[in-house]
């Protein structure tokens, strides 16, 4: 199994001769203002046979890069309960997925498994198993209490690919909380951990940083070497980056 990372949040998989998406990003979301890092286009990672989506957010689910570079019949797997958001898509081969649900892509087996959003829109994370490797991406989670069962149901795992950043947003028509939607550094090993991950693969950082909308966490890297120090070993990939289980 190679991980080869995306833009933001996105990660490609290769198993054999299959490989699938997850969450990948070309448009970044105008109401960020501008990337951080670069949007390059998905073709330049290769082809997939699929994609797998945790969200509909913008940053996670790019209907018009998909369609643009993969194909509009592409399958995208897609959380049942957000199929109403997305309405008008370019795509013609989304397909519903719900809690549990297991998929077959070649040689790919992919399990939708507990998320939990952190403005209360419906989310999966993405168990991948192949090549005898097993990875988990949990799209823009935050700290929840399913950690242990997905520990117990789908563990241990070779990578656990989790974001990192620990926003705090001022979103229209939302009263600011104060607190992160997103893992912080510190949560994300302590996920890592309860996972039994060999490898933590931070992801959902960097990209976005627009304040007063959207404020990444401090020092997010220097924060994850320190947490992560003799509890879990870090995989810290820029764009384009591979790492081979």
């Amino acid at each position: 199994m190679i991980i080869q990372k995306l833009p933001w949040a996105g990660i490609r998989v290769t198993c054999g001769e299959t490989a699938v998406a997850i969450d990948p990003l070309f448009h970044f979301p105008s109401k960020f203002g501008h990337s951080h890092e670069p949007m390059y286009p998905l073709s330049d990672f290769g082809p997939v046979d699929a994609v797998l989506i945790t969200h509909q957010h913008g940053d996670h689910f790019d209907p018009e890069a998909i369609a643009a570079f993969y194909g509009p019949s592409v399958p995208v797997y897609f959380p049942q309960e957000s199929l109403p958001f997305i309405d008008g898509s370019k795509l013609n081969g989304i397909r519903g997925v719900s809690l549990g649900d297991t998929v077959q892509i070649g040689s790919i087996i992919a399990t939708a498994a507990y998320s939990v959003d952190g403005v209360g829109d419906p989310q999966v994370s993405w168990v991948v198993e192949g090549d005898g490797k097993k990875l988990i991406h949990s799209g823009d989670t935050l700290w929840h209490g399913y950690w242990w069962k997905i520990s117990k149901a789908h563990g241990p795992f070779d990578a656990a690919c989790l974001p990192v950043n620990g926003a705090v947003v001022e979103l229209p028509g939302l009263k600011p909380s104060g607190q992160p939607i997103v893992l912080t550094p510190e949560q994300a090993v302590a996920a890592a951990v309860v996972l039994n991950a060999g490898v933590l693969m931070p992801i959902h950082f960097r990209a976005i940083h627009h304040p007063p909308i959207y404020r990444e966490t401090p020092n997010v890297l220097e924060r994850l070497k320190a947490s992560a120090e003799g509890k879990v070993r870090l995989a810290i990939l820029q764009t384009n980056e591979s790492l081979t289980l």
